[in-house]
């Protein structure tokens, strides 16, 4: 499966500065909480922070050796059996790669880790990755209206979330289509 969807691998303090400039792409941070760009010492403070905490872990999601994105677990719950996830690309990274991620991330979530939920925010005008995780099987839990403020203007949150037993149904159809996109 590696080789038709790559895979994620532990993230280097090598792949910093990488991380960063993604991160720092206006067609990326436009999405984010945090908008404004991150200097060096700001990224490298957060990844210790990172580091610290057992309820975090980041990867780097690569395709044929080469890195394209980021995906990031937070607000691990070992007792309620749940977690929050992002993810970006690079703006180079080929068509393609967001679903990749996403199904390798929700395999990670629950295969390997053995939890229950995934769920995410999403800003509602990034109308493409909310209409993404509901290709995947997430279904939107709620609204947070107008609970984030972007550009002096506040604008609403979509929560979304999907439970291990609505993965199981659809896993097998989703990756069939990803293979045969390839």
């Amino acid at each position: 499966m590696e080789k038709q969807l790559g895979k994620f691998r532990a993230i280097q303090n090598s792949d910093l500065e990488l991380m960063l400039s993604w991160r720092n792409m206006p067609s990326v941070r436009r999405y984010m909480y945090t908008r404004h760009e991150i200097t060096l010492e700001e990224h490298r403070l957060w990844w210790e922070k990172v580091c610290s905490r057992s309820d975090q872990q980041y990867f780097l999601y690569e395709y044929d050796s080469t890195p394209l994105g980021v995906v990031g677990f937070s607000q691990i719950n070992n007792d309620d059996m749940n977690s929050s996830w992002a993810f970006y690309a690079s703006p180079e990274a080929p068509r393609g790669t967001g679903s990749r991620m996403e199904y390798l991330a929700l395999e990670k979530v629950f295969r390997e880790m053995m939890l229950h939920k995934l769920y995410c925010e999403v800003l509602d005008f990034n109308g493409a990755v909310i209409k993404l995780h509901q290709k995947f099987g997430f279904s939107i839990e709620g609204t947070f209206r107008e609970h984030h403020q972007v550009d002096g203007e506040y604008v609403d949150i979509i929560r979304l979330g999907i439970l291990k037993g609505e993965w199981e149904l659809i896993r097998e159809s989703i990756l069939k289509k990803l293979i045969s996109q390839r």
